[in-house]
């Protein structure tokens, strides 16, 4: 989903020299893997959007996995970037690693400042790493190696998966497939309390764009939406959206997560950058595209 983002905005700018690998095409968890990536391609620029995500269920059953496969995706590609002499590098978190309890919103100098929600350790632990390797090869090796932390993402190409997918992407389906089989009921995970911010992947990939053309500093940025819904209110909008009238059942035997994941892009908004597609908008996009993906197959 990113990634695909991140080439359609670079395209739209006018970049036309864009290399790109599908994880089929190209393990980036195997290092050797990796150097012949960079030997045969010696790329100027590198925007590291490759990641093992998936939301609180396949977090918390796949530990091992989150936590080794994003350590080796990152490790392979920030090292071999200094080794290969790369201009630049963009490296991509996420707003899990921010502690449970954090002040809201979160500011960049809360980070390990606290325990981290249970459920998504593994990653945020994976993605801190990358965010600490990128400041010491930037100490060491003086490399420009920038870091952008994404708030909760959604749009084309998105994960539609039953299990395995983030809760807005799991609503769309879980919405429409009770609509197209006639259901008068949609159960969603947790009580509905639980605070989320969600950006439209293509605002996004015009903010990292940016990043790459203006930003050259140390420190990580947050790229947020600015405001956040509850889960209950994400999903009457999807449900409104989609067209599914029938009643939301909160199945409370399911966990949360945590309570509130508002970032604060105050840095990044300072600059000049500010996303463009609202909510619903973009669910409605999402809704779209899924439909094509997914629904037409």
């Amino acid at each position: 989903m990113v990634g695909s983002a991140i080439v359609r905005e670079l395209q739209s700018q006018g970049f036309e020299n864009i290399v790109t690998r599908t994880s089929k095409e190209l393990d980036l968890r195997d290092t050797n893997a990796v150097i012949r990536f960079y030997e045969d391609e010696r790329p100027q620029v590198v925007v590291v959007a490759a990641a093992k995500v998936g939301g609180i269920h396949a977090n918390n059953v796949y530990r091992a996995e989150f936590l080794y496969d994003n350590l080796m995706i990152q490790n392979n590609l920030i090292h071999q970037a200094y080794i290969y002499g790369i201009k630049k590098l963009l490296f991509l978190g996420s707003s899990c690693i921010y502690p449970k309890l954090a002040p809201q919103p979160l500011k960049e100098e809360y980070l390990l400042s606290g325990h981290l929600e249970s459920t998504n350790e593994p990653y945020a632990i994976a993605k801190i790493a990358g965010i600490k390797m990128c400041e010491a090869y930037r100490d060491q090796y003086g490399c420009n190696f920038i870091s952008a932390m994404p708030t909760n993402l959604y749009g084309p190409n998105d994960n539609y998966h039953p299990e395995n997918s983030h809760v807005l992407p799991a609503l769309i389906r879980k919405f429409h497939e009770a609509k197209t089989q006639g259901l008068s009921e949609v159960s969603v995970w947790g009580d509905g309390s639980p605070m989320r911010e969600f950006l439209y992947a293509d605002d996004l990939a015009n903010a990292l764009v940016y990043l790459l053309l203006n930003y050259n500093e140390k420190d990580f940025l947050n790229v947020g939406y600015g405001s956040d819904v509850t889960i209950k209110e994400l999903a009457e909008t999807i449900a409104d959206v989609i067209g599914f009238e029938g009643s939301l059942a909160f199945d409370t035997t399911k966990p949360n997560g945590t309570p509130r994941k508002l970032m604060d892009s105050t840095r990044l908004f300072s600059t000049g950058w500010t996303p463009k597609i609202d909510l619903r908008t973009g669910i409605a996009l999402a809704y779209q595209d899924f439909l094509k993906q997914v629904a037409s197959r």
